[in-house]
C-alpha cells in the first residue's frame, strides 16, 4: 500500500468509528471493483469511497459550520436533513485538508447520499458502492449488486427508486438533486 493510502486510512481510523471505518474500507472495495467493470481508474474510486464517510462520525454542529464556512449552495430540504450533511461536510474537508483537487472525487463524496443529475461515471460508482457494500443489508441490497455490475444506469434507476420509496415510506422530505437524478433516468 502506498503511503499516502496508509495515511488516510490511518486518519480514517481516527475520525471514524470502528463500523463506519470498515464500512469505508468496504465501499472503496467496491468502488474499485465497479470502477474495474466499467472502465473507470480504480484508483480514484478506491480513494473516492474510503474517503466518502469521512465527516460521518463528526459532529453535526462541526458539520454544518464546516457547511456554512463554504461556498456550497444547497436547498432548504438539506438543510433540515442532518444526515445528509457529512456528505457535503466531506467533500470541504477533503479539498481543504486533504487538498484533494479533483473535481470528480470531491463530487463523489458531495452526492452520495443524495446523487444528481448529470452524474459522472465516478460519481455513480461511489454513489452505488455505498449502496451495495458488503456490510449493507436491506431487503433488495441482491439486487442492486446484481445491477450495479451489469449496468450504471439500470442499478442508478433502481437505486434511486428504492431510496425514494424508502424516504416516503418515512414521510421524509426529498431534496432536489435526488428528484433531479431520478427524473434524469425516467425522462
Amino acid at each position: 500500500m502506498n503511503d499516502n493510502l496508509k495515511a488516510i486510512k490511518q486518519l480514517l481510523s481516527e475520525r471514524l468509528c470502528e463500523k463506519r471505518y470498515r464500512h469505508s474500507l468496504n465501499v472503496a472495495d467496491e468502488a474499485r471493483r465497479l470502477a474495474e467493470i466499467f472502465g473507470e481508474d480504480p484508483e480514484k474510486a478506491y480513494f473516492a469511497g474510503l474517503v466518502h464517510d469521512i465527516c460521518k462520525d463528526e459532529p453535526k454542529e462541526e458539520q454544518l459550520q464546516r457547511i456554512r464556512n463554504s461556498a456550497i449552495i444547497w436547498d432548504d430540504k438539506a438543510l433540515g436533513q442532518p444526515s445528509l450533511w457529512h456528505a457535503m461536510a466531506g467533500s470541504i474537508f477533503i479539498r481543504e485538508e486533504l487538498n484533494v483537487q479533483d473535481e470528480d472525487i470531491i463530487n463523489a463524496v458531495r452526492y452520495h447520499t443524495t446523487a444528481r443529475a448529470g452524474m459522472s461515471r465516478l460519481e455513480k460508482i461511489v454513489y452505488l458502492a455505498d449502496l451495495t457494500s458488503a456490510d449493507r443489508e436491506y431487503s433488495d441490497v441482491e439486487t442492486v449488486r446484481a445491477l450495479a455490475r451489469a449496468s450504471l444506469e439500470k442499478a442508478m434507476l433502481y437505486g434511486l427508486q428504492y431510496i425514494i420509496s424508502d424516504l416516503v415510506a418515512h414521510k421524509s422530505p426529498i431534496v432536489d438533486d435526488t428528484v433531479e437524478a431520478y427524473n434524469e433516468y425516467v425522462a
